[in-house]
C-alpha cells in the first residue's frame, strides 16, 4: 500500500510517499480501506521528533480516518464488511489501509462524506473528554476557548454552542474573531490587538469564565487565571507557548480553581471506548441534524502530505486541513 513515513525529524518537506505492507488487524480490531485522513498539530510535532508514537503503534503519521470495513474481528462489532466509518487510530492514518480498535470507530454520521467524517474523531473525542469529562462544563456555564480557528477550537465552539453554552473564543486576527461568531462564538477576541482577559472579564461583568480549554500554556496562565470564575478550571491540552508558567497559588486556594490537563493519544482503548459511546449518543445527532457541521479549509491528495503540514504550520487556515486518499 502507499503510505507517507518520516525517515528522519525535519521540516514538512522531510516527509515522503512510500511502500509498506498491508497491516493486519488483530483481536478487537477492523482493517479499513482509508478514504480521508485528517492532519493534526500531534502529527507535526511527531514530524520534528518531538512526540513518538506510543510503545507499538506504527510509525506511520495520522490519528483520524474514514474509510471502509475490509475485513478484521468483526463478531459482536456492530459493524460489517463494506460498512463506512470514522476512526480515531494510535497512528497509520496517512495511508490506503489501516487498522483501528473496534471500539474506536464510529458510523459515518448520515449525510456527511467520508472526507468530512475524517476530520471529526481526534478533535471531538479531544474536546469531550476535556471540556465535559475532565472540567465538567455543566449547565449554564460558560466557556473560552483558547485557538478558536483551529480544528480543535472549531469543534469546541460549535459542540458547547449545540449544548447550550455561552462561548468565547480567541484567534489571531480579526477576521478569525468574526469566523469564531460565525460558528457560534457570542464574541472572537483578536488576541494580537486585545487583551483577552480583560475582554472576559467585561462581557461577563468581573465574573469570569467556567472553563478555559488552553492549548497554549506559558505566560496565558496567570492571565488565564484573572478571568476564571469561582471554581473555574483550565483544561490544558497542549504547550504552544512553553512548558511553564506563573501560577498565583493563593488565588486557587481561595478560589477553589482546578488547572488539568491530558493527552489522548497514550490513553487505553477502554478510556477511548468509553469517549466513543458518549459522543455516539450525545454528539452524532447533533452533527446528523445539523447543529454541528464539519469544518474543512482545504484537503491535499497523500502524496502533498507535506504541503498539509506546511499550511498547518502557517497558521493560516480556519479548521480542519484533510488528506484525501481514495
Amino acid at each position: 500500500m502507499r503510505a507517507i513515513e518520516i525517515p528522519k525529524p525535519g521540516a514538512a518537506d522531510v516527509l515522503r510517499l512510500c511502500e509498506r505492507p498491508l497491516p493486519v488487524a488483530g483481536q478487537g480490531e477492523l482493517r479499513i480501506r482509508v478514504h480521508a485522513a485528517g492532519i493534526n498539530r500531534p502529527d507535526v510535532f511527531q514530524r520534528m521528533g518531538s512526540y513518538a508514537p506510543p510503545p507499538g503503534a506504527t510509525d506511520i503519521p495520522g490519528l483520524e480516518v474514514a474509510g471502509e470495513i475490509v475485513d478484521g474481528d468483526l463478531a459482536a462489532s456492530g459493524f460489517k464488511v463494506g460498512d463506512m466509518v470514522c476512526a480515531l487510530v494510535q497512528g497509520g492514518g496517512y495511508a490506503e489501509y489501516v487498522t483501528a480498535p473496534v471500539e474506536q470507530c464510529l458510523p459515518v454520521p448520515r449525510g456527511l462524506s467520508p472526507l468530512e467524517a475524517a476530520s471529526l474523531p481526534e478533535t471531538f473525542f479531544t474536546v469531550w473528554s476535556n471540556v465535559f469529562d475532565r472540567a465538567q462544563l455543566g449547565r449554564g456555564e460558560t466557556l473560552l476557548v483558547q485557538g478558536g480557528t483551529s480544528g480543535i477550537g472549531v469543534t469546541a465552539i460549535q459542540l458547547a454552542t449545540a449544548l447550550g453554552h455561552r462561548v468565547f473564543a480567541t484567534a489571531g486576527s480579526d477576521d478569525k474573531a468574526r469566523a469564531c461568531e460565525k460558528l457560534g462564538a457570542a464574541r472572537g477576541i483578536n488576541y494580537r490587538t486585545e487583551d483577552f482577559a480583560a475582554v472576559v472579564r467585561e462581557l461577563t461583568g468581573d465574573t469570569g469564565v467556567d472553563v478555559i480549554l488552553d492549548m497554549v500554556g506559558g505566560d496565558y496562565l496567570p492571565r488565564e487565571i484573572s478571568c476564571l470564575a469561582d471554581d473555574g478550571r483550565i483544561a490544558l491540552i497542549a504547550l504552544l507557548g512553553g512548558s511553564k508558567g506563573m501560577l498565583d497559588m493563593g488565588q486557587v486556594l481561595r478560589r477553589r480553581l482546578t488547572i488539568t490537563g491530558s493527552t489522548l493519544r497514550p490513553r487505553s482503548v477502554a478510556f477511548k471506548a468509553a469517549i466513543a459511546r458518549q459522543l455516539r449518543a450525545k454528539v452524532w445527532p447533533l452533527i446528523e441534524a445539523g447543529d454541528i457541521k464539519p469544518v474543512i479549509y482545504e484537503s491535499f491528495p497523500l502524496e502533498q502530505a507535506a504541503k498539509a503540514h506546511a499550511l498547518m504550520e502557517g497558521s493560516t487556515h480556519v479548521g480542519k486541513i484533510m488528506l484525501q486518499v481514495l
